[in-house]
């Protein structure tokens, strides 16, 4: 794996409740790292990370779930890819409406990800394709506004009920484009009671971390219309709507 060498302390500010965590995709086992020593769902790893604060990686045998067939450890299941499962569990009416969702999803080909290294930041030694954040709704318009200080892009979260880490992993590593949705709105992630509901868990991917971390340096965190009330807030709004309305009639 290559060496860290961005400068992601910035993060450390934020105070986050958990440890953000680094994500590497590979195809061959890495070195000076442990493998996870039980099976867990793909969903669960990044709670994993947070909690035991050291790095690791899993293979095909820790996965216990979908997670593997999403990475392209092995195929999907003809069952839940008729949509069955989820009949089964009841999240669905009838077996094509599950079914239908399969087209939607970023399946990594086979072969190309065989193992998956997780750290949490503090002890983060190798350049992530993914940067996790688990944030309140506070942090997360920092982080998102980071994203578009610069570049004006559009904040965009796409999910769906069930699968929900082929969302958080897949989707924007394979996109490059930057997702977050709302802990507890995943059957998965629910069921397991991986996060308490109501968070917004971010995904960076690599393409995006320079830029973001950036922006996080040099923009202001907290702007004076967050903190100055309402009545000041709509004075000062119209203060400025009415002098840049005159600047432009008279440029």
């Amino acid at each position: 794996m290559k060496p860290l060498k961005q400068d992601l302390s910035i993060y450390s500010k934020f105070d986050f409740e958990k440890q953000p965590v680094g994500v590497k995709f590979l195809p061959n086992r890495p070195e000076g790292i442990e493998q996870l020593d039980k099976t867990l769902s793909f969903c669960e790893m990044a709670k994993e990370a947070q909690e035991r604060g050291t790095p690791f990686y899993f293979a095909k045998e820790n996965e216990s779930c979908f997670g593997k067939a999403l990475l392209g450890m092995e195929d999907l299941p003809s069952f839940a890819q008729a949509g069955q499962i989820g009949v089964r569990l009841e999240i669905f009416g009838e077996a094509r409406a599950n079914s239908d969702l399969y087209q939607h999803l970023y399946l990594l080909p086979r072969g190309i990800v065989n193992y998956v290294a997780f750290s949490t930041l503090d002890k983060l030694e190798f350049e992530p394709d993914l940067l996790i954040i688990l944030a309140n709704a506070n942090q997360a318009e920092i982080v998102l506004r980071a994203m578009s200080y610069s570049t004006g892009e559009l904040r965009e979260s796409k999910s769906t009920g069930v699968l929900g880490c082929a969302w958080v992993y897949n989707y924007p590593y394979r996109s490059g484009k930057v997702n977050f949705t709302v802990t507890g709105l995943a059957f998965g992630m629910k069921s397991k009671e991986v996060y308490e509901a109501g968070q917004i868990l971010i995904s960076i991917p690599y393409n995006w971390i320079p830029t973001i971390t950036q922006n996080l340096k040099e923009m202001k965190w907290v702007l004076p219309s967050y903190t100055e009330g309402r009545e000041k807030f709509l004075l000062r709004e119209r203060k400025n709507i009415d002098e840049l309305a005159r600047e432009m009639e008279n440029p």
